[in-house]
C-alpha cells in the first residue's frame, strides 16, 4: 500500500478493507507519498463519495462507520436523488499544545516577515483532533499567498517544540468576497506533501483553534468554511462545525463535497 501510494504521489491514498471492528462497515487505511496515517479528513469524506458512486454504501443511507488507526470514525451522509451530495465525518475532541514561545521563528519557517505573524495578536500553537498541525494565523491572505517553507527552518522549529505535528497550517480571518470564515494553506513536507489542496484533518483543529480563541463567536461556530488551495490553483471548500457548550467545546464535524476526477484499473 505504501508503494502504491509513493507511486500515485496523491496527498493522500485510500485502500478499503474489510471491517476489523465491530460496528464498522469498512477498515480504511490512509497513506501519503512516505507515511501511513491513523486518520485524514480529505480522503475520508473522498472515500465515502468514492463507496457511493460504486453502489458500495447504497444509496439514500444516513451514515457509514470507517474503522481508521484512531478507530470507528463516522461519516453522517446527506443525498440529492440516487448521489451523495455531502459528507461530515466526526472528529476526536481537540487536544491543544503549548503556544510557541517566539512565533517569529514560523515567519522564519514561511519566509514571512515576523509582523505578518505577530500582527493579528493570536498565538502560534499545535491543535490535534486524531492529527497533530501547527497553526499559525497571519495577517492577510497576501501573506498567507506568499508563504514559501524553509524546510531547515520548519524542521528545527517543530523540533523545539517538542511536537509531532505533521505540517504547518498557515490562515487569514481577513475577509474576502466569498463567506469564508478564513483563508488557508496547508504543507507538510514531511509527509511528502508539498503542498494540500484540502486538508480536513487539520479543518477539525482549525475550527477548535478559532474558537478557543474567540476568533468565532459561539454561535457561529457550526458554519465555519476555510477557503484553501487556491494558491494552487485547486479551490476548495472545507466545512467546520464545532459544538459548544459552556464554552466548552464538545463536538467536532468537519464536512464537505467530492467530484470525480479520474478513474480507471490498477494492476498489482
Amino acid at each position: 500500500m505504501q508503494a502504491i501510494a509513493k507511486e500515485m504521489n496523491f496527498s493522500e491514498t485510500t485502500f478499503v478493507l474489510p471491517p476489523e471492528l465491530p460496528d464498522t462497515d469498512a477498515r480504511m487505511r490512509i497513506f501519503t507519498p512516505s507515511e501511513e496515517l491513523p486518520i485524514a479528513g480529505h480522503p475520508t469524506i473522498g472515500t465515502a463519495f468514492a463507496l457511493a458512486r460504486t453502489g458500495a454504501v447504497e444509496r439514500g443511507r444516513g451514515n457509514v462507520v470507517f474503522g481508521c488507526g484512531i478507530g470507528p470514525v463516522p461519516v453522517a451522509l446527506t443525498w440529492s436523488g440516487d448521489a451523495l451530495s455531502f459528507a461530515w465525518m466526526s472528529q476526536p475532541l481537540p487536544v491543544f499544545g503549548e503556544p510557541i514561545p517566539d512565533p517569529s521563528r514560523a515567519a522564519v519557517a514561511l519566509s514571512l516577515s515576523p509582523a505578518a505573524v505577530a500582527g493579528t495578536g493570536q498565538m502560534v500553537q499545535v491543535v490535534s483532533c486524531g492529527l497533530p498541525f501547527l497553526f499559525v494565523p497571519l495577517t492577510t491572505r497576501s501573506a498567507v499567498d506568499s508563504a514559501v517553507v524553509n524546510r531547515g527552518a520548519l524542521s528545527d522549529l517543530l523540533s523545539a517544540a517538542k511536537t509531532a505535528a505533521h505540517g504547518i497550517f498557515v490562515f487569514s480571518s481577513q475577509p474576502g468576497d466569498g463567506r469564508a470564515t478564513v483563508y488557508s494553506r496547508m504543507f507538510a513536507p514531511e509527509l511528502g506533501v508539498v503542498e494540500d489542496a484540502a486538508t480536513g484533518g487539520a479543518s477539525g483543529g482549525l475550527g477548535c483553534y478559532l474558537v478557543r480563541h474567540k476568533m468565532v463567536p459561539p454561535d457561529k461556530a457550526d458554519a465555519m468554511i476555510s477557503l484553501q488551495g487556491v494558491k494552487m490553483g485547486r479551490p476548495s471548500h472545507v466545512h467546520m462545525s464545532i459544538g459548544v457548550e459552556g464554552g466548552a467545546i464538545t463536538s467536532v464535524r468537519v464536512g464537505g463535497e467530492a467530484v470525480l476526477a479520474g478513474e480507471g484499473t490498477l494492476y498489482v
